[in-house]
C-alpha cells in the first residue's frame, strides 16, 4: 500500500510539473525557488525588483570594492572581463539583470518552443521574445553561445525595442549587428563579443529568466549587472544593497586614507595594518567635516553601523 501511495503521488507531481517545466518563461514559483534569499518586493513573475537608487549608487563603486564583498561571502563566479565590445566604453551602467538563453536550432526543439510560446502570448521570432519581457531599469542579458555568423540576437530595429523598454542596456555573450546604428541610440549602451553583419539564423531561444552562464559568470534573473570598462559584474540581488554599502564604506576609507599619507599624518604602514582607536577617531571627525562623501551613498546610520563593525574589526563576511 505504501508503494501505491508513493507512486501516486509522484505520478501526481509530474503532472503538475510538466506545463511549467514546458515553458519558456520561468514561472513565479521557479523563479522564487531560484531567488529564495531575496526577502524584498517582486516583479509580478516573480523576480526581485530592486531599488532605483541602487542601481544608481552601485555605478561609482569599483569592482575591486564589491568583489571582495562577494568573495567574503563564498560567490567567485560572478566576473567576466574577456574581451568584451561595448557600444560606449566609457560610459558604465547597472540594472536589473532579464535572462535569456539561446541553443544552435534542431526542427523539434524549434517546433516545441514555438508552440508553448504561441501558448504564453508571444508571436514572432524567439529573438524578439524576451524584450518584450523588459522593463525601466533592466539589462537583458543573453548567452548566445558566443555564436558569431547568423549568431546576432539583435539589429538596429530591436536595439532600438530594448531602449524603448528598458531605458537601458545589454550583455550578450555572443554577436550583435548593426552597431553603428545602435551607437545612435542616446542613453543606450551594450557589450558584446562580437560584430557580425549576417542577420540571426539556425538558432532558437530555450528560455527565460533562467539561470544563465556569461563566459565564466554564473547569472540569476533581477541580479545587479554593473558594466564598467574592466567588464561585468553580477551582484546576487538578496547581498547587492549590502556589497554596495561595504564597497561605498571601503571608498571612503580609502578617501580618507590617502588624505591623511598625502598630509604625513600617519604612515602607509598604519593606514595598512588594522587601525588603532586614534585613526579611526580621526576617521569618522574627516567624515563630519566632509559630509559630501556620502552624498549619493549610503544613510549615515548605515555608515555608522559599518565604521563600528570595523572598529571592532569584523569583517565583511561577518
Amino acid at each position: 500500500m505504501k508503494k501505491l501511495v508513493i507512486s501516486a503521488l509522484m505520478a501526481a507531481m509530474a503532472i503538475t510539473a510538466g506545463p511549467a517545466l514546458a515553458q519558456v518563461k520561468l514561472t513565479r514559483q521557479q523563479m522564487m525557488v531560484f531567488t529564495s534569499d531575496w526577502k524584498g518586493e517582486r516583479f509580478p513573475d516573480g523576480r526581485p525588483k530592486l531599488p532605483d537608487d541602487l542601481l544608481k549608487r552601485a555605478v561609482n563603486c569599483t569592482f575591486e570594492d564589491i568583489w571582495g564583498y562577494m568573495r567574503a561571502h563564498g560567490y567567485n563566479n560572478q566576473y567576466e572581463g574577456d574581451d568584451w565590445k561595448f557600444l560606449h566604453k566609457d560610459q558604465p551602467f547597472a540594472g536589473r539583470a532579464l535572462t535569456a538563453q539561446y541553443a544552435p536550432s534542431r526542427p523539434d526543439l524549434r517546433a516545441a518552443i514555438f508552440a508553448e510560446g504561441k501558448k504564453e502570448g508571444f508571436v514572432g521570432n524567439t529573438v524578439s521574445w524576451p524584450i518584450e519581457q523588459l522593463v525601466e531599469g533592466d539589462v537583458y542579458v543573453a548567452d548566445n553561445y558566443n555564436k558569431v555568423a547568423f549568431g546576432p540576437i539583435i539589429g538596429s530595429n530591436l536595439a532600438n525595442s530594448i531602449y524603448a523598454h528598458s531605458h537601458n542596456g545589454f550583455v550578450f555573450y555572443g554577436a550583435i549587428r548593426d552597431q553603428e546604428e545602435a551607437r545612435e541610440i542616446k542613453g543606450f549602451n551594450g557589450v558584446y563579443r562580437h560584430y557580425d553583419p549576417t542577420p540571426n539564423g539556425d538558432m532558437v531561444l530555450t528560455a527565460i529568466n533562467a539561470p544563465v552562464r556569461i563566459g565564466q559568470a554564473i547569472v540569476l534573473p533581477g541580479d545587479l549587472v554593473l558594466v564598467k570598462n574592466e567588464g561585468v559584474l553580477f551582484i546576487p540581488a538578496a547581498m547587492a544593497e549590502a556589497a554596495v554599502s561595504h564597497a561605498e564604506f571601503t571608498s571612503i576609507r580609502d578617501v580618507f586614507g590617502f588624505a591623511m599619507l598625502k598630509a604625513g599624518r600617519f604612515s602607509p604602514g598604519e593606514i595598512d595594518a588594522p587601525w588603532t582607536p586614534q585613526i579611526n577617531a580621526a576617521f569618522v571627525d574627516y567624515v563630519n567635516t566632509h559630509p559630501d562623501l556620502l552624498k549619493g551613498k549610503m544613510s549615515r546610520a548605515e555608515f555608522d553601523a559599518l565604521q563600528q563593525q570595523s572598529a571592532q574589526g569584523k569583517s565583511a563576511a561577518e
